[in-house]
């Protein structure tokens, strides 16, 4: 059960050193008990304190490493069953599948298309994180031949899928320098896959006939000293899968039952026909609780919606989307290209940047750090006032781009005309229409 922070207080050792980045040790324990602050932060705490905290500090589900490099994420470390009580803080990961007879060649070309899809959204880059290598027939050889060619030749990370434990020992010989999860110890093999996992140290999935036994298997495992573990129940129904997933999850969190506190992994790709079904049970994944969420192929049809189904999951929503503050081109912007300044509340930015587009008249798109407000309620708070637009335009190199000295702010912000003139004597500020969908015509009527 996790501890207040008035219990954790008493395990520190309440030098108030501040090397934590915190002024004392009663707000680093309030830190640490709401998630914000890790015990590794503090660098005296002893380690029989240390012992204690990190048992009753650690999350309900388990926060688990998979893959290294550049595409290594965390999976699982979730605290609420609904994303509005808190935050869900490590997002659904997605794999695709290539199976151990697929020709080098062939695996070549999806990882060259696979490596395409990146998509840039609200300032966050958009990717896939990791290929399922699956045996098909028992041949360690090939397995491992695949596994070494993604792991060697790609920035993904790897899924190795097979029940031999000869098999895997060949994978994970082959690209256990990429840290793969090994899938899936069960109630057969289930010893040797253990020794594996903790002979190489990485994470274990397990796969059950259901709930229960998964809570047996994790039980046996983590006796053998392993922590790093990933669930599958076994299902491959829809609604079972769903009932599945949140079963777990509320066995996790609210019965408190760490033998099922681990993340998960579903299989889309085995409980579909075509692909548009496989994203719909997907989406329903990302939704509900599927930390790695496993698919036939990655298509950009289907991976663009799934990822910005888990962008916006996994947005923590006491906070508003931005976009990051700078100068943004739209078109292909010259010197003589006029110049608008926004806020950098996403909604806007995306807003104001498409109806630019649509004018077809390339533009400067300056966008102020309002700390994620939107215009008019920017205005209203102090977070987009003249002074600070003016200083802005001054400081972020645009005059550097541009012959001319005018720029447009919006028709919202009229009020701060006068004060952004006086921080910028040399300027025109210029009032732009009030609605975005006004500006295409307010643009071309410049051009």
């Amino acid at each position: 059960m996790a501890l207040t922070g008035m219990q954790i207080f008493k395990l520190l050792p309440k030098t108030n050193c501040k090397e934590c980045g915190v002024p004392t040790c009663l707000a680093f324990a309030m830190n640490l008990a709401s998630g914000k602050a890790e015990l590794d932060s503090c660098p005296y705490v002893s380690d029989e304190a240390r012992a204690q905290l990190e048992e009753a500090s650690a999350p309900p589900i388990r926060q688990v490493m998979v893959g290294k490099g550049v595409r290594k994420a965390n999976t699982g470390g979730e605290t609420v069953l609904y994303r509005h009580e808190k935050t869900f803080y490590n997002q659904t990961l997605f794999a695709a599948v290539i199976t151990a007879d697929t020709p080098a060649a062939e695996i070549d070309a999806k990882l060259k298309a696979w490596n395409a899809l990146q998509f840039e959204r609200v300032g966050f880059n958009l990717r896939p994180e990791l290929v399922a290598v699956k045996d098909t027939g028992g041949d360690g050889a090939a397995f491992a031949a695949v596994a070494k060619q993604v792991a060697e030749t790609s920035e993904f990370n790897l899924i190795l899928m097979s029940e031999d434990a000869g098999v895997m020992q060949a994978g994970v010989d082959a690209c256990g320098f990429k840290r793969p999860l090994l899938y899936a110890a069960t109630e057969a093999n289930v010893d040797g896959f253990g020794a594996i996992a903790k002979d190489s140290g990485l994470p274990l999935a397990v796969k059950a006939n259901g709930i229960d036994g998964v809570a047996a298997l994790t039980e046996k495992l983590t006796a053998m000293g392993l922590k790093d573990l990933v669930i599958d129940p076994g299902s491959r129904e829809v609604k079972k899968g769903l009932e599945d997933m949140v079963a777990l999850r509320r066995a996790a969190l609210k019965d408190g039952n760490r033998a099922v506190g681990f993340p998960t992994i579903c299989f889309p790709c085995e409980m579909a026909s075509n692909p548009d079904m496989e994203a719909l049970i997907g989406a329903m994944y990302v939704a509900k609780y599927g930390s790695i969420v496993v698919l036939s192929d990655f298509t950009a049809e289907a991976v663009f919606p799934l990822m910005l189904e888990r962008l916006n999951v996994y947005t923590d929503p006491q906070r508003p989307m931005t976009v990051t503050e700078g100068i943004y081109e739209i078109g292909s912007p010259d010197e003589n290209s006029p110049i608008l300044v926004t806020t950098n509340f996403a909604l806007t930015y995306f807003i104001v940047s498409g109806e630019v587009e649509a004018s077809k008249v390339p533009t400067w798109l300056l966008i102020k750090d309002s700390e994620g407000l939107s215009v008019l309620t920017a205005w209203a708070a102090g977070k987009f006032s003249g002074d600070d637009v003016g200083l802005f335009v001054k400081k972020c190199g645009i005059a550097d781009k541009v012959k001319h000295k005018e720029v447009i702010i919006p028709g919202y912000a009229a009020a701060i005309t006068a004060d952004v003139e006086e921080e910028l004597p040399e300027w025109t500020v210029t009032v732009g229409p009030r609605e975005a969908a006004h500006l295409p015509a307010f643009l071309k009527a410049r051009a």
